[in-house]
């Protein structure tokens, strides 16, 4: 894990606690030292001052908003309610006042590994489907969407103007390809993948049509 902190004692201490607890530490001194370390792709977590020299803890964390960076945990020398509610809103695990205690540091540093072991695995599971989806063809992705919607083999192939046989190829083909055990975990896969039912447009239709038909029965109601 990292730790960020212009307090040289401050850093010995913590560093000193997590190591104890078998945390292997990387300390800094400011915010610029961190962004210039190249990290290492492990699970990770950054304990990060507030109050920091030239680039505050909040602007860091703003600054790595939109990148693959460690959860973070605050830690500041005093209250301050809004730089708390800002830090929290834009995704700090915890917010923590000096002088720390040494188990809710232990606990939100945990906290924090444990959240990053779990995001790192949905990423590496979310990389994996994309590259099965992109194995498929464009007849095969088009395909996709009718069979985890649960349209029969036949409705499908009318919708695409292909044979039931054909579709029913595509379909062999999509799930091996896929690498789903079953069509429920196909289903899985492609909201995952934020792939959209297919039944979606004609729900949508249906509900405009009964929307229309309500809305003309009040009318001739009115006359």
């Amino acid at each position: 894990m990292y730790l960020v902190d212009d307090d040289a004692s401050i850093r010995e201490s913590i560093t000193g606690l997590l190591e104890s607890v078998q945390i292997e530490v990387l300390s800094f001194e400011s915010a610029e030292g961190f962004l210039k370390h190249e990290r290492s792709d492990t699970a990770g977590c950054l304990l990060l001052d507030l109050q920091l020299p030239e680039m505050s803890g909040l602007d860091l964390q703003e600054r790595l908003r939109h990148s693959s960076s460690p959860p973070i945990v605050f830690i500041t020398g005093r209250g301050d309610i809004p730089s708390s509610v800002r830090a929290m809103k834009a995704g700090a695990i915890e917010f923590l006042t000096k002088p720390i205690d040494s188990d809710a540091l232990i606990a939100a540093v945990r906290t924090a590994l444990s959240r990053d072991r779990e995001d790192r695995l949905r990423r590496a599971e979310l990389a994996e489907l994309r590259a099965r989806y992109s194995r498929l063809t464009p007849r095969e992705r088009e395909v996709l969407p009718l069979v985890t919607a649960g349209f029969m083999n036949k409705q499908s192939a009318a919708m695409l103007g292909i044979t039931a046989v054909t579709l029913q190829i595509h379909r062999g083909q999509i799930m091996h390809k896929m690498a789903a055990a079953s069509l429920a975990e196909l289903v899985r896969m492609c909201e995952a993948l934020g792939i959209p039912d297919a039944t979606r447009p004609a729900k949508h239709a249906a509900d405009v049509q009964r929307a229309k038909g309500s809305s003309e029965n009040r009318g001739d109601g009115g006359e």
